[in-house]
């Protein structure tokens, strides 16, 4: 489903629409930089893991990884939430029916060891 399209389905504004892209673009920087530090910690833990380091130092990169991985997916869900407060009750039931459809329409695999993460829309 493109963009516009989803857009007409909800019954969004153009005011909504620029106030949900404000409220993403503002969290973006911060998502990605989250993000960048994440894969950073996960491949030191992957070599300490290659290197048999002692299980201290695995568990303690284990804690700064998950550590990071807990904060992106709260700054995340907040972003979401957002977002989602800018729908009227209506427009709610209708992006909720819309996305259902396009999970439909684009299944992903889950990745090994986590749950199916939706993807940013509005």
């Amino acid at each position: 489903m493109e963009v516009e399209q989803f857009q007409k389905e909800v019954g969004l504004t153009t005011e909504q629409c620029a106030r949900i892209d404000n409220i993403f673009q503002a969290a973006l920087p911060k998502l990605r930089e989250s993000k960048e530090e994440l894969d950073k910690q996960e491949t030191k833990l992957s070599n300490l893991i290659a290197e048999s380091a002692d299980e201290a130092r695995v568990l303690r990169q284990v804690d700064r990884v998950e550590a990071i991985r807990a904060s992106l997916n709260k700054m995340r869900t907040l972003m979401l939430l957002h977002e989602r407060q800018v729908l009227t009750p209506d427009q709610l039931v209708k992006f909720k029916a819309a996305y259902a459809q396009w999970e439909k329409d684009h299944p992903r695999p889950p990745r090994p060891g986590t749950s199916r993460e939706m993807p940013h829309n509005h």
